[in-house]
């Protein structure tokens, strides 16, 4: 189990100029990542040293974003002026977490604008809707050589993760302490004033820390 990538919803001026602004305060530029069709979104994505990546989504105008969690999370937090969405981590047995959730993982799938697909399987976006704080869980079922980090720059980072949450109630959820996941990112837990969930990220750059 490791941290796989971050998820941030585009605000009311849309996806490209979303990724543009928060591009701008990193000094990196996102590339477009293509369409989910399964979920109805698509995103622009930042590839991150230590196999992480950042992604901003959107919601697109098709049904599939009414039916799936994912596009219906999207929506919903894009409605809320767009912002942090949630934390996904990998995972190498997705059955394991299906047998203690006690449901079946989706598959996902993204087109790449150059026609390449990357799948996977996902479960636990119901978590992440009832309770931001909580993370879903991603196979992958691509090379690793196509994960989405695979070009990333070393010298970003994820450097800080601010969370209102409950690290003893994420570990209940992970199946295993918070810590393992994100065992080369720092975390600081804060008590929730209101809704929990990630409240800010500081990035490692080449001009010093960017706290978003």
């Amino acid at each position: 189990m490791r941290l796989d990538h971050l998820s941030f919803a585009a605000g009311p001026d849309g996806l490209a100029s979303t990724a543009q602004r928060i591009g701008g305060l990193l000094g990196k530029d996102f590339v477009d990542g293509g369409v989910h069709p399964r979920f109805g979104t698509r995103n622009m994505i930042l590839p991150l040293a230590g196999g992480t990546y950042l992604e901003i989504v959107e919601v697109l105008d098709h049904p599939a974003s009414d039916k799936a969690p994912f596009g219906q999370a999207v929506r919903a937090r894009s409605a809320l002026g767009g912002g942090w969405l949630g934390w996904v981590v990998a995972v190498k047995d997705i059955t394991v977490v299906e047998q203690r959730l006690g449901r079946e993982a989706v598959i996902g799938s993204r087109h790449r604008p150059d026609g390449t697909e990357l799948r996977w399987r996902q479960i636990g976006v119901n978590g992440l809707i009832a309770d931001p704080q909580l993370p879903f869980f991603i196979q992958w079922d691509t090379p690793s050589e196509l994960h989405p980090s695979a070009d990333a720059d070393p010298a970003f980072s994820l450097a800080c993760l601010e969370i209102a949450g409950d690290p003893l109630r994420v570990s209940e959820w992970l199946g295993e302490t918070v810590e393992a996941p994100l065992e080369d990112v720092k975390v600081d837990w804060a008590a929730p004033n209101g809704t929990p969930g990630i409240v800010a990220v500081q990035f490692q750059t080449p001009n010093g820390l960017v706290r978003l």
